[in-house]
């Protein structure tokens, strides 16, 4: 590290680690995490909001790691070496700029850190719930993209995503403030975010489609083909409105919450980009962009129901 940093000088090393970590992407399991504790908003408690936060942090830090150090063994990653910024991975390894070393070693520090965190946690809150729920993430989470498991490889990868981005982060922040799981409530309220999860990752999949499947790579494109997955994408994305009223209808969510739909406009865009330019990887950013947005979006939707 100190010799990347003498070649390449401090900032560039500061940038690479960025794009290594995938950090911007760090909004999502926070937005998640955020929304689950606030369900319970009288009983908030900032301490364990704050040491819980950090705990998901280096948790998707170190299965962002992963994930890369994996699809590079695979050579998936090796198909194209050009970096998009959010799919086909951060390209650094292709790039020679690091390791796959590296990756592996920093993958581990990161889940020791994330380990450490729930050790503590589950002494303040007197609960093995809490260790047992972290070890059980971090084998799926891991078993995302590495062997024996590798669920990305097996049409599994978006279910496992829906879980750890919907019911594991919404459940898990509800469990911390409160000590209650599971939740039937904090289940509901997790399945919006858990299918705009998947929607990200669907996008991101689609025009990486041909690389994946040429290394035996199967998601759910390989279910419409990269030509017709816009038709998947609109049904994601349908199942994330859909939940939405759902929860309205069952009382979970006030009747406002319903101006999540203003997403709809942004989607629709995103669709029109992967069912004409899907094998375009530039435009194909544009629709990712937009599909993060909504994510975001309806995300501060769902926590403004909350706080308000």
């Amino acid at each position: 590290m100190i010799t990347y940093a003498r070649r390449y000088g401090f900032s560039g090393l500061i940038k690479n680690l960025i794009t290594a970590l995938r950090l911007p992407f760090i909004s999502v399991s926070q937005i998640a995490f955020l929304f689950g504790s606030l369900i319970s908003w009288p009983q908030f408690n900032p301490g364990y909001f704050i040491l819980g936060s950090g705990i998901v942090i280096f948790t998707h830090l170190g299965a962002n790691l992963f994930n890369d150090y994996a699809d590079s063994l695979s050579g998936v990653d090796w198909q194209d070496t050009n970096a998009y910024g959010f799919f086909g991975g951060s390209k650094l390894i292709q790039q020679k700029i690091f390791s796959e070393r590296f990756y592996l070693v920093t993958a581990v520090c990161f889940f020791s850190l994330a380990l450490a965190g729930v050790l503590f946690l589950s002494v303040l809150m007197k609960s093995f719930i809490v260790l047992g729920s972290f070890l059980f993430v971090c084998v799926i989470g891991a078993g995302y993209s590495l062997g024996p498991l590798e669920f990305s490889y097996k049409r599994i990868g978006e279910l496992v995503i829906f879980l750890l981005f919907g019911p594991a982060l919404v459940m898990g922040g509800y469990f911390i403030q409160t000590g209650v799981f599971p939740s039937w409530e904090g289940f509901y309220l997790s399945l919006p975010l858990g299918f705009a999860a998947i929607a990200v990752l669907f996008a991101n999949e689609i025009p990486d489609f041909p690389h994946d499947l040429a290394k035996n790579k199967l998601n759910w494109v390989s279910f419409w083909g990269q030509e017709k997955a816009f038709i998947g994408y609109y049904f994601i994305i349908a199942c994330i409105f859909c939940s939405v009223v759902f929860n309205v209808i069952a009382g979970n969510l006030r009747v406002w919450t319903l101006s999540c739909f203003l997403g709809i406009v942004p989607v629709l865009k995103a669709g029109r980009i992967l069912k004409y330019f899907y094998a375009d990887k530039q435009k194909c950013r544009d629709s990712s962009k937009l599909t993060i947005g909504v994510y975001i979006y309806s995300g501060i939707i769902l926590i403004m129901d909350k706080l308000i």
